[in-house]
């Protein structure tokens, strides 16, 4: 038997001027736009292809963000951002990001999001996946959403 996949994705990132403040220091907005970019490459994993959404109008959406800033990122710096699929509820799942440099492996941020399924343009909620109950049984929440 095979071990259960849990879906992964690692985006370098290179710290630009416009990432810094006047210190030269990543602000923290910046940190949220390398999620960002992580986050929609991992949703293309689970199935929503960017190429696709705007077709079928079904769209993971985030209902919540936490975010730890434990240090700070600079100018030029190379950094890594690490995410994965943390937790499947019944209608909603969890993703979990760490950016951190790879070249003293100090880990700057830590961020955990919670998405949901919605139809547009109306916003109403939509269902995940019926494949994922199977695909990531091993992610299943015991609490209900």
């Amino acid at each position: 038997m095979t071990a259960p996949h849990t879906p992964t994705i690692e985006t370098p990132v290179q710290v630009m001027f416009f990432d810094t403040d006047c210190a030269a220091v990543v602000h923290n907005i910046a940190y949220l736009r390398f999620i960002e970019t992580a986050r929609t490459l991992l949703a293309e994993q689970l199935g929503w292809k960017l190429s696709e959404m705007g077709g079928t109008g079904v769209f993971p959406v985030v209902v919540r963000t936490e975010i730890d800033y434990r240090r700070p990122g600079k100018l030029g710096d190379e950094l890594l951002v690490r995410g994965r699929l943390a937790r499947v509820e019944r209608a909603r799942f969890h993703v979990a990001f760490d950016i951190f440099r790879p070249s003293d492996e100090v880990v700057l941020v830590t961020c955990r999001q919670v998405l949901a399924v919605a139809a547009m343009p109306s916003g109403r909620p939509g269902r995940l996946p019926a494949d994922w109950a199977v695909r990531f049984a091993h992610l299943r929440s015991e609490k209900s959403s």
